[in-house]
């Protein structure tokens, strides 16, 4: 199998996944194999920006610039683009993250936080005491402080295949960031990196439907009445957004 078929398998099939628990949920905390599990904390409401799908337009509101380039640089590796269509950068996953931590979701939204802090079992799920946003604002210098000795250069500066290397450390355990499990923030990463490719592009992700128009996704369709019948025509309307048939955006 070529690199560009495994490429849009593998999308095809995270998308898959995103549309069958519905792509209306974002930012749930991502399942970790690891030394601990994500919860499933009920979604707080909150209103989130209308997004645009003029990326030139964008002003990150939490990432600070250091932040900015180790996230735009993680994101293009962890999707990036091919001969298949675009990638994370480009349908704008940065953006959908950095609004995310800035969102309840950043400051953990009506997750328990009681502690104990603890080192729990995989069955208890998630135990560190950081919220989402501090999570990413504690362990991005971590990773630039590893590269740095490794490399002499932040993690946005190494060479493709030197970034693709620190990730699978993360993702393996094998990079050591002192008090944050690499695995954990790496899970988080991913997870949030699927769902900005992935979800409605209303929440600041998945620009011009890139990631729907990948699977073939349809998207939110006014009416299928006048195809109902047509059983063995393929369905090939252009995905359409919630953003198109309201000015108000979802509530999360």
């Amino acid at each position: 199998m070529s690199e560009k078929n495994e490429r849009r398998n593998f999308l095809k099939g995270l998308g898959l996944v995103a549309v069958s628990v519905g792509l209306g949920t974002v930012a749930e905390p991502p399942g970790l194999m690891a030394e601990a599990q994500a919860p499933v904390p009920t979604v707080p409401e909150m209103k989130m920006p209308a997004a645009t799908n003029n990326m030139s337009s964008y002003t990150y509101v939490f990432f600070n610039p250091v932040e900015i380039a180790f996230i735009e640089a993680a994101v293009a590796r962890l999707i990036p683009k091919d001969d298949s269509g675009p990638g994370a950068l480009e349908a704008g996953v940065s953006y959908y993250i950095d609004g995310q931590l800035a969102s309840w979701y950043g400051e953990a939204g009506r997750w328990y936080w009681q502690g104990p802090w603890q080192q729990g079992t995989p069955q208890q799920g998630y135990q560190l005491p950081l919220k989402p946003s501090e999570l990413y604002r504690a362990a991005i210098p971590l990773i630039n402080e590893v590269t740095q000795k490794q490399s002499k250069a932040d993690f946005a500066d190494l060479k493709p295949d030197q970034q693709d290397k620190v990730l699978s450390g993360l993702e393996k355990g094998d990079i050591d960031l002192g008090r944050i499990p690499g695995r954990i923030f790496f899970a988080f990463l991913l997870q949030n990196t699927k769902e900005g490719f992935f979800a409605d592009p209303t929440y600041g992700g998945n620009a011009q439907m890139v990631g729907w128009k990948l699977i073939g996704y349809p998207g939110v369709q006014p009416s299928y009445a006048q195809i109902i019948d047509q059983y063995k025509t393929p369905f090939t309307a252009p995905p359409t957004s919630i953003s198109n048939f309201t000015d108000d955006p979802p509530r999360l």
